[in-house]
């Protein structure tokens, strides 16, 4: 079996100067453009929801924690996307979200220097059409009421996630932040510490992380890759850490059992382990 340390001698990452520079003029009018947006959509539901007949603090409150929950799956699913399929050649999609994961694997602290438009941009884009769908939906009843203000906590989270994220790479976060961080409320550093190990293929959940360990437990992830590769033949991370490492990486993730059916496995051998005779006094 591939140890980390023969996979680590094996990695070819990008040049952090080259996808720094893919940041281009365009890509930052596009962001600024979405941000508005946001902020529009946004405040249209605000708007909608306040002094509702159906809306009631119970029912925001519920879907704001639902929606914290479901935007930090959601900010691992993307980021999961991000670093592991696709190329920073791809026309559009390369430039404008995989180049910032492959530049943050070969410069995490880029992301601190990245000003407000830079940081949440792509994630207000990608974000406008649940928010459209958040503000059409009617509100009709609780139902419908719930629905909406899910959607529009969720896309509010999505959207700060890279500001949470651009946090936890901060050698001096403001010291409420620091607060949040240590009660474990937002991303924090010695957490994410872990998906920023070669070869970056766990713990990608960055709102506030909790998502992290469940999934990892189940095998969420690498049991998608190997569906994938399995339909498409397209092999994950390929790009990011070159060829020959993600080969490797593949072989041992694809043979390895997930922690929670290790841990059921053990279970069940233990409860089947025959009972040995008690010995004559």
């Amino acid at each position: 079996m591939t140890t980390k340390n023969e996979l680590k001698n094996h990695l070819r990452q990008q040049d952090a100067t080259a996808l720094a520079k893919g940041y281009s003029p365009a890509i930052r009018a596009m962001e600024i453009a979405s941000i508005v947006s946001f902020v529009a959509l946004e405040s249209a539901l605000v708007w909608r929801l306040w002094g509702g007949p159906y809306t009631g603090p119970w029912l925001v409150l519920s879907a704001l924690l639902l929606g914290y929950l479901a935007a930090d799956f959601v900010s691992g699913f993307v980021h999961w996307m991000g670093d592991t399929w696709g190329s920073t050649d791809m026309p559009v999609l390369g430039k404008a979200f995989i180049r910032p994961f492959r530049e943050h694997h070969v410069d995490e602290k880029a992301i601190t220097r990245h000003d407000f438009v830079e940081t949440n941009g792509n994630n207000c884009l990608v974000s406008i059409p649940v928010a459209i769908l958040a503000v059409a939906l009617p509100h009709s009843s609780p139902g419908w009421v719930f629905v909406s203000a899910f959607l529009g906590a969720m896309i509010f989270w999505v959207m700060a996630t890279n500001q949470f994220h651009k946090w936890s790479h901060m050698d001096q976060p403001p010291a409420l932040i620091g607060l949040l961080q240590r009660v474990h409320l937002i991303l924090p550093p010695d957490h994410h510490r872990i998906h920023h190990t070669a070869p970056f293929n766990k713990y990608y959940c960055i709102t506030v992380g909790w998502m992290n360990k469940p999934l990892l437990m189940i095998g969420f992830f690498p049991t998608l890759e190997r569906l994938i590769t399995w339909a498409t033949g397209l092999l994950p991370r390929k790009d990011d850490i070159g060829t020959e490492a993600a080969l490797e990486l593949f072989e041992v993730t694809s043979t390895a059992t997930p922690p929670v059916v290790q841990a059921a496995k053990e279970l069940l051998e233990e409860e089947t382990r025959p009972v040995s005779p008690a010995q004559p006094s």
